[in-house]
């Protein structure tokens, strides 16, 4: 496509830019360092002192390990993933309890009958897993579907009751617990000591952030992303947002159960106490305390907790001259100051202060190769049919026997006054909503009942009438959502980066449509800054980068300047060219005359007209529809 058709040539240069953090090179005050260097400096510190530290740091030091990893799992689902759970710890206890009871009990020993005694700790991780994983998937499946308030009442309520169902079995201690844990062994070395035992933990909690910074940055991420109040838009771009919320609880209870049997083996007795209620909310406090959003804000949130947990229990008895639990008190107040000062955790506000002296750490991918090609539909060929589609709310008709078609190749434009039901039908052949009564058929395929990523799969893509793009992330990384049926890698992939050959080839068919929609300058942008009808056309590129067969477009040129309105015409123009079939909906009129091939007019839910433009402009019941449009048709005329 050339230059001359993107949308951004309408805009004057020194407007592109206007509302936009700067793009330019690093300032020179910068050092060579990245955040990279920053974390393996860190670490290589930690591991060289380690051997000189004092008996209570390393235990401190163990716990914040151990913490660290729940706060991770409560991170990616509740900070990325918007699901609160208060549970976490019962999963903390079914990893402890499963290792204790497989180490301990004579039962396991002749379940385990054939392995040697220091392998039972190992088969004791691995029943806590598959129970975690059993227990965390029926448990998401039934409680994922609530939303709002019921959602973490939920949580509160069978964290609960594994909590007592621990105290109650028999075989598990009941509330005296399991005692005689043996430690674990490495290749016939003891990990016995907690300083040995220090470093396991450490470098799992390692792994774990290295795991899922990789799977964040990738095509699964940026689903994952999308599930925290854009749903209805991860769905169209063909996201199973439901398997991936299940996918993500799953994930950080395995975390938490993975704790659970490192604690076992670092205590060596394991009782209900430490998976109650109580201890699920300060984990919950941890992750949000140090950075819901961010993965080292766990880190941050599980040391500063532990740490000031710690020194309050030491001190406020002598302040206030009695024992109790007052520190509870505090935490109170210092969640109220942080969700007050800090509503996004801590760990912005450092990255912040240590972001001026780092450069950004460089991004290194493999060479792009094309993503698969959709076969697009013969010109004419009906792509989007509409036949007798009503909705009904309640006693409200909102469309009433509605037909329509779309064919390949053409233009078609849906307008009407409002409130004539637009938005609804739009809804309806997008698979947002299912009709009352009536079919749509997508390609050729009869859609009743299907959600909407089904409709995405078939090639449909659409816009919003109210935009919605994840505002914290890049032009980028929203556009290369609209790519997510064009390719394939799956968690694991993505967690051991063996993902990197097809996210190059979706960030650069990503680029490729930024481009060509005219926002190349904004490509490494956050959305949220730019202007409003600049994020209608990252909308566009988004829908674009699927290779979509079927567009439907809701008001694109809402927010749009004349110039710019006219760029977007000649896009427009240059898709139906190529084959696609387009629905736009759209109030203005001197837009959609000059564009359509054909006009379909909805009031009040019922088709009053249909045809070419000029035939539209001369019906007499159009122009009464609109109450005084008949104006702006005459202008667009």
């Amino acid at each position: 496509m050339s230059t001359s058709h993107t949308v951004s040539d309408a805009v004057p240069a020194a407007k592109k830019v206007e509302g936009a953090p700067a793009v330019a090179a690093a300032p020179a005050a910068r050092s060579g360092l990245t955040a990279r260097h920053l974390v393996l400096a860190a670490v290589a510190l930690l591991l060289a002192a380690w051997g000189f530290l004092p008996e209570f740091s390393v235990t401190l030091l163990n716990y914040i390990g151990l913490y660290a990893l729940v706060a991770l799992g409560l991170v990616m689902l509740t900070g990325v993933g918007g699901m609160t759970s208060f549970g976490q710890a019962a999963f903390v206890g079914v990893g402890a309890y499963a290792t204790a009871w497989a180490s301990t009990s004579p039962d396991a020993a002749a379940l385990f009958g054939a392995l040697p005694p220091a392998l039972l700790p190992w088969a004791g991780l691995v029943l806590g897993l598959v129970l975690t994983f059993a227990v965390a998937w029926f448990l998401g499946s039934i409680t994922l579907k609530l939303s709002g308030h019921y959602l973490p009442l939920c949580t509160i309520a069978w964290g609960l009751s594994l909590y007592f169902l621990f105290g109650n079995l028999e075989f598990l201690g009941g509330h005296t617990g399991l005692a005689g844990v043996p430690p674990l062994v490495v290749a016939g070395f003891s990990l016995a000591s907690p300083r040995v035992l220090g470093l396991l933990i450490w470098a799992v909690v390692l792994l774990g952030l290295w795991a899922l910074h990789n799977l964040l940055d990738s095509r699964e991420g940026r689903a994952i992303r999308s599930l925290k109040g854009g749903r209805v838009m991860a769905e169209s771009m063909g996201v199973d947002t439901g398997r991936q919320r299940i996918k993500l609880f799953v994930l950080a209870a395995l975390l938490a159960a993975v704790s659970g049997w490192l604690y076992a083996h670092l205590q060596r007795f394991v009782n209900p106490t430490p998976f109650s209620l109580h201890i699920g909310v300060e984990y919950l406090f941890m992750a949000v305390v140090g950075g819901a959003g961010h993965l080292w804000g766990a880190v941050l949130g599980a040391a500063l907790i532990t740490l000031l947990k710690e020194q309050l229990q030491d001190w406020l008895p002598r302040l206030l001259g009695s024992s109790g639990n007052f520190e509870v008190i505090v935490f109170g107040l210092l969640m109220l100051f942080v969700l007050q000062r800090f509503a996004d955790g801590l760990w912005p506000q450092f990255a912040g202060w240590t972001r001026r002296w780092l450069r950004p750490t460089p991004v290194k991918l493999p060479a792009a190769a094309p993503l698969p090609q959709r076969a697009l539909p013969q010109r004419g060929q009906v792509v989007l049919e509409a036949s007798e589609v009503t909705k009904r709310f309640g006693g409200l008709v909102a469309n009433n026997a509605v037909n329509l078609h779309v064919k390949a190749g053409e233009i078609l434009a849906l307008i009407g006054p409002n409130g004539a039901g637009k938005s609804t039908f739009f809804n309806m052949i997008s698979g947002v909503d299912d009709p009352t009564s009536g079919e749509v058929r997508l390609m050729g395929q009869a859609m009743k009942g299907k959600p909407s990523r089904a409709f995405a799969a078939l090639g449909l893509s659409r816009s919003f009438q109210h935009v919605r793009l994840l505002g914290q992330r890049t032009v980028l990384e929203n556009v290369a959502v609209g790519a997510h049926l064009r390719a394939s890698r799956g968690w694991i992939a993505s967690m051991l980066r063996l993902d990197r050959a097809e996210e190059a080839a979706v960030l650069a068919e990503a680029r490729r449509q930024i481009e060509r929609c005219g926002l190349g300058a904004h490509a490494d942008t956050p959305a949220a800054s730019l202007a409003l009808g600049q994020q209608r056309i990252v909308e566009i590129a988004r829908a674009l980068a699927s290779q979509p067969a079927v567009l439907l477009l809701d008001e694109p040129a809402a927010g749009l300047r004349h110039l710019e309105k006219q760029a977007l015409a000649k896009l427009l123009d240059q898709l139906r060219a190529e084959g696609l079939g387009i629905l736009v909906v759209e109030h203005d009129m001197e837009f959609v005359m000059n564009l359509a091939d054909r006009i379909t007019v909805l009031e009040f839910g019922t088709v009053i007209a249909e045809g070419t433009p000029a035939e539209v402009q001369g019906n007499q019941r159009v122009l009464d529809a609109y109450l005084g449009g008949s104006d702006d048709l005459g202008v667009a005329a």
